[in-house]
């Protein structure tokens, strides 16, 4: 009987030069180290027959549109060397986020609204190779306590006929070993601090708060068109939102609670990491506080809410940074 793992899996990603146009990614310079993979190798459009005969009984499903769809966890680690990109920065330009290398100083990954970059993705799956083309997607940033920083990102892609194939070998060298999320490896949430993207990464001023750690979802909307000689996979709307939960004194409740009443916008910044050149930062520079709603942890008193993080000039309601 075969005896095929799951384990026995490798997934490579490349950046397309044309979207949809297979960018032929290598286990040398493309694999990715993930975790918590899921794959739906093709999501049909199912067009029934419904044919009439002098019998009972259904009729077979003609396939019609398919594209993919996978997702996966890469841990959020800087590159090791100042302002080069990291190994997972491919996958996160992929989901709507432009790179900027700042020679000697960082790298910076913030949003864009037209001229989405696209990938190819390879899963081999213990003897089958899957390629999905044009891949975009969504992406949620944690920085949780407790746990390791990471990008879960979820990709939907053209459609193409599984082969055969072994498993390549694979160079996993750029990836960096993170830190876990916690008190001596990250910093405070601040709250309304400043930021210049211009310099070393820094946040100045503002009120740093204990936390439970930060999630932010970049809120793509991704979309499979299946046009007639076009076929394609964009993203059209983008709303990012996120969740925290906080420590507050008393009167620093009453004061957040004041905020979500008023609708007042704030930063939020969070540097994570002690090892140069791998570090992490993630900025929002206009974020709204709602939902607040009551927590706990062993007894203690905490105070959680979701947050909207808004543009200011456009493209700019996260930044994440590393390899500072």
């Amino acid at each position: 009987m075969p005896n095929r793992l799951i384990r026995n899996t490798a997934i490579l990603l490349k950046t397309e030069t044309t979207s949809g146009t297979d960018a032929v990614p290598t286990g040398t310079t493309d694999a990715l180290l993930v975790s918590n993979v899921s794959v739906t190798p093709i999501n049909a459009n199912l067009v029934s027959r419904d044919l009439i005969r002098p019998y009972l009984g259904g009729s077979e499903q003609l396939v019609g549109t398919r594209y993919a769809q996978i997702s996966f966890d890469l841990e959020i680690a800087g590159s090791g060397t100042v302002a080069t990109a990291p190994a997972w920065a491919s996958a996160l330009r992929a989901c709507g986020m432009a790179q900027t290398l700042t020679a000697t100083v960082r790298a910076d990954y913030t949003p864009v609204s037209a001229n989405f970059e696209s990938a190819t993705i390879y899963h081999f799956d213990d003897g089958i190779r899957h390629t999905f083309t044009g891949c975009r997607g969504e992406v949620t940033i944690k920085f949780n306590q407790g746990e390791r920083p990471m990008l879960s990102l979820s990709f939907t892609g053209l459609y193409t006929t599984p082969t055969a194939a072994s498993l390549p070998a694979v160079t996993l060298t750029a990836w960096r070993t993170p830190q876990v999320v916690c008190e001596a490896n990250t910093g405070d949430l601040t709250f309304g601090g400043t930021h210049s993207p211009s310099t070393a990464p820094a946040i100045t001023g503002g009120t740093a708060i204990p936390s439970q750690g930060i999630e932010i979802s970049l809120g793509n909307s991704v979309n499979f068109n299946p046009l007639l000689g076009g076929e394609d996979v964009q993203i059209s709307q983008r709303e990012v939102t996120g969740k925290i939960t906080l420590d507050l004194s008393a009167a620093q409740e009453v004061t957040y609670m004041g905020q979500v009443e008023a609708a007042t916008l704030t930063t939020i910044g969070l540097i994570h990491g002690t090892v140069s050149n791998t570090r992490a930062m993630l900025w929002l520079p206009s974020v709204q506080l709602i939902n607040p709603a009551k927590a706990e942890v062993n007894g203690k008193r905490l105070i959680s809410f979701d947050l909207r993080a808004v543009p200011i000039s456009g493209n700019d309601e996260v930044r994440l940074v590393t390899s500072f």
